[in-house]
């Protein structure tokens, strides 16, 4: 069993992350959230080039083939730089969800899509930007609808549009050729999964931008990071991240399938563990944010913002911490009878 990332693993994150430096995420995000979607899709295209899209699509499909752990990276990446759009449910959830060729690879080859799972995530994220859209029924169903005709509903990250799910514009359905609770099931746990990774990323990103913030300002002579009280915060949530990190890994490996033997896999209990303790670091990261960064990390034109209002949306994203919560419990409470 493998906690590591190998070197193809480190070399896929380097290159992400030039990527990302390089192609203007943060005015994307800015230009998303004020309704122009126009320098986004040009982030998506960049990650279409470089394979990230089609992930968790199969090669026959056009897309990479990757495992659990070259996604766990990715989202990593996205969430460290804030990339806007439905990301965890188009590179994947419906990858897990859907099993028509022509939807695979037309998300593979970058089109944005996006999928509504009710109870559990019951509203179209950025459905008006999005190229494919899909709802789950109660039965398992996964029906293709239209453009949505509504207003969007507001969310505390203006990069995120949360639409009603509109079941009587239905274009097409697309039924599983597998057992459909299963691929609903691997579905919710592909998108806590992702959830849990991209909140481990922008945790991390908090607190680089933090640090950084902390060596710069000064107060009473000295920089505000030589107080001990501050070093003291900052270690606080360093810990906690260090700490996620080793369950995210456990849950690829547990999604993979490739563990020692004699090793007890069950991927909705380390996913969910992964998930809280992931979304609780990343928590912890941008509430310390704010108190170290005072007023300014409150402004709108502080990019500091960005990150810290993603936190907060994607705390409730793909099930809540009650939700993950209560699945950690119920494998414990199984495997001690």
């Amino acid at each position: 069993m493998r906690f590591a990332p190998s070197q193809e693993n480190e070399a896929f994150a380097e290159s992400l992350d030039d990527l990302l430096s390089r192609v203007g995420v943060v005015a994307a995000a800015r230009a998303w959230a004020g309704g122009d979607s126009g320098p986004g899709r040009k982030v998506w295209a960049a990650l279409a080039d470089l394979g990230v899209t089609g992930l968790a699509i199969p090669e026959e499909h056009g897309g990479v083939g990757g495992d659990p752990v070259d996604l766990a990276v990715a989202f990593q990446a996205l969430g460290y730089h804030g990339v806007p759009g439905p990301i965890v449910e188009s590179i994947a959830v419906l990858p897990a969800l859907l099993s028509d060729p022509g939807h695979l690879r037309s998300l593979a080859d970058g089109a944005i899509g996006t999928v509504a799972l009710a109870p559990r995530t019951p509203f179209l994220l950025d459905a008006d930007v999005a190229d494919l859209r899909f709802v789950v029924g109660p039965d398992g169903a996964v029906a293709e609808v239209k453009a949505p005709s509504t207003a969007p509903l507001g969310s505390v990250d203006r990069t995120r549009r949360l639409f009603p799910t509109e079941l009587n514009d239905v274009l097409e359905g697309e039924t599983a050729g597998r057992n459909l609770q299963n691929v609903v099931q691997s579905a919710e746990v592909a998108g806590a999964f992702a959830v849990a990774a991209q909140l481990l990323g922008a945790g991390r990103r908090l607190l680089d931008d933090t640090v950084e913030y902390a060596k710069a300002r000064a107060q009473y002579g000295k920089a505000i990071g030589e107080y001990q009280a501050i070093k003291h915060l900052l270690a606080d949530v360093a810990t906690r991240l260090e700490l996620a990190a080793p369950l995210l890994s456990g849950a690829a490996v547990a999604l993979s399938g490739n563990a020692s033997r004699g090793v007890d896999l069950d991927p909705a209990r380390d996913v969910a563990a992964a998930r809280v303790a992931a979304a609780d670091a990343a928590y912890l990261a941008a509430r310390t944010a704010l108190q170290v960064h005072g007023a300014i990390g409150y402004t709108a034109e502080y990019d500091l913002g960005l990150w810290i209002t993603k936190v907060r949306a994607l705390q409730s994203a793909w099930g809540t911490q009650a939700e993950h919560r209560a699945t950690v419990l119920d494998a414990v409470r199984k495997a001690a009878r």
